[in-house]
């Protein structure tokens, strides 16, 4: 009975892809809100990382106040790759294409650090080819992959390139953490956006 009702709720979701995608969009991005969002990014707070996701920080296009989301863990070297289940109408995508600067809370080791990046918009990037390469040999990944093929309606890439360690914009519009001052004969590295 279960395969049925699973495959029903499959079918039912590809007719509003396919039929309705701004309603579809509108109910996930509330299922997503309202329960999903917070339960994975307490979960990602404490350490907890269940489904290989990483939180997204971006700053809000109108208040300027920091917007975290967990997103899909597709990092690979220095290059970390997004596919945005709703393409242009997700609210982090809005987010950087006023403001690309970006952190990520990744895994590293043992432990979670912020880590800043430069995100750029993908149009032009295929994101089921993008995906397949992200999940490669990776169960988790390929768990949050299905959900997002599951739940999106038009899927864009967004690639970020993850800065190195010692970059620090001169001024934080992110409060959560501080500037580190400059070692004695650096300069601080601004980032130019505010």
């Amino acid at each position: 009975m279960a395969p049925l009702i699973q495959s029903a709720i499959y079918l039912g979701l590809f007719v509003l892809t396919a039929r309705y995608p701004r309603l579809k969009v509108l109910g996930v991005r509330t299922l997503q809100r309202w329960t999903i969002n917070p339960l994975m990014r307490a979960c990602l707070t404490i350490g907890i990382n269940p489904l290989g996701l990483a939180i997204l920080e971006t700053r809000g296009r109108v208040s300027g106040a920091p917007r975290r989301t967990p997103v899909g863990n597709g990092r690979t070297g220095s290059d970390f790759w997004i596919i945005a289940e709703h393409g242009m109408r997700a609210n982090y995508v809005r987010n950087i294409a006023i403001d690309p600067l970006v952190r990520i809370r990744l895994r590293q080791g043992l432990r979670y650090r912020w880590v800043y990046g430069i995100a750029t918009l993908r149009p032009d990037d295929d994101p089921l080819a993008r995906q397949r390469r992200i999940i490669r040999w990776h169960p988790l990944r390929a768990f949050n992959a299905m959900n997002v093929r599951i739940l999106g309606a038009g899927l864009l890439s967004v690639h970020i390139t993850i800065c190195d360690e010692d970059f620090r914009p001169a001024s934080i519009d992110h409060p959560q953490q501080e500037a580190k001052p400059p070692r004695s004969g650096q300069t601080a590295i601004t980032s130019g956006h505010r």
